[in-house]
């Protein structure tokens, strides 16, 4: 697998966990927010900013979960590589809070914090890593949950050459 395609597959893992969360008591009402996701979902996207783009596609599964929450698992295939995730999402009534969880056969494991305007809720991951030579290598994951729908939103910049990747996948049951 290209180098690249690791750090999209990072962005991937990372933008998952908003997917999930720890154990929490949940209000009815956003325990019934977090149950209108609950079915089959399958999003289709491209990756741009290589050579050409590549085509991104994920199937995720949300079902109910013990504890007022909800789990998932996910699957995305780019190219010739397989990303799979597990986790679950709940609300943390003490801290006011949607949080997730999750976990990656590219052996991420993290949580993120939701906030929520109305019915949507989004999470918005931000890391920095490294590239094989040294350089930096900005990456952020946008989740966002509302009108029933999932989508996710990926960017990988290359600090030392400016070059991007992005990848947009909504959700559809």
């Amino acid at each position: 697998m290209t180098y690249w395609l690791r750090i999209v597959f990072l962005a991937f893992v990372l933008a998952a966990t908003t997917l999930s969360a720890g154990l929490a008591q949940a209000g009815v009402r956003e325990l019934d927010l977090l149950s209108s996701y609950i079915g089959d979902w399958r999003g289709e996207g491209a990756l741009v900013g290589g050579d050409q783009p590549e085509p991104f596609r994920c199937r995720l599964s949300v079902a109910q979960g013990n504890l007022l929450k909800i789990n998932y698992t996910g699957r995305c295939s780019l190219v010739n590589a397989t990303l799979s995730i597990s986790g679950t999402i709940a609300y943390n009534d003490d801290a006011g809070r949607y949080e997730a969880a999750m976990s990656s056969n590219a052996g991420y494991t993290g949580l993120a914090i939701g906030r929520q305007s109305g019915g949507r809720i989004s999470f918005d991951l931000r890391e920095q890593q490294k590239d094989r030579a040294g350089g930096d290598v900005r990456i952020g994951a946008r989740i966002l949950l509302v009108d029933d729908r999932i989508t996710v939103d990926f960017e990988v910049e290359f600090n030392n050459s400016g070059d991007v990747l992005t990848a947009s996948v909504p959700f559809d049951r």
